[in-house]
């Protein structure tokens, strides 16, 4: 059965390290007949939550830049593919303004399969904290279920993840979403 897979590409650099795993997953998920879609952040216009709670009962934020086309595809996609480098052993702001704008309709991103991609320079244990606060924002989905995290380990320059195991393992979770 075909899914509809959304690629929330954080990385600020289009061809970085964890973009190139974005791509990788794509290529396997297309090869299994997936529909996929991905948007860079990065290219987005999407400023901070003002924790106005003017969505509050109505669902929309008073905002009005590119946030409410990415809810509305996070609502109806089936498979929520996250992905950012780590910083200072978390997720970038681009990523985490993402997540906090979707305070209007988060409820209703439901019943998801969601994988967790994260690259840093250094090893997995440096990566835990970023993927426990991704793990936190797929705890507060209805239904969510975290179906795999892919590590690209020791990569700093842009381009090295393809010389590792986690570009393989992108690629493989693509076919097996």
């Amino acid at each position: 059965m075909s899914k509809k897979i959304l690629i929330l590409s954080a990385s600020p650099r289009k061809g970085g390290n964890s973009d190139l795993l974005c791509d990788q997953f794509a290529k396997g998920a297309q090869e299994a007949g997936h529909t996929v879609e991905k948007i860079r952040v990065q290219e987005r216009s999407i400023a901070p939550c003002l924790a106005c709670y003017g969505c509050r009962g109505t669902g929309v934020c008073v905002q009005k830049d590119d946030m409410a086309g990415i809810l509305d595809k996070m609502v109806q996609a089936d498979v929520l593919v996250l992905a950012t480098p780590v910083y200072f052993y978390s997720m970038d702001g681009q990523l985490k303004t993402l997540i906090d704008r979707t305070l209007p309709r988060y409820t209703e991103i439901a019943d998801k399969e969601v994988y967790l991609i994260a690259t840093a320079a250094a090893g997995k244990g440096a990566m835990e904290r970023t993927i426990d606060a991704m793990r936190g924002f797929t705890d507060c989905l209805p239904g969510a279920q975290v179906k795999g995290v892919i590590y690209g380990c020791g990569v700093y320059q842009k381009g090295e993840v393809m010389d590792t195991q986690a570009f393989r393992q992108a690629y493989q979770a693509g076919k097996q979403a």
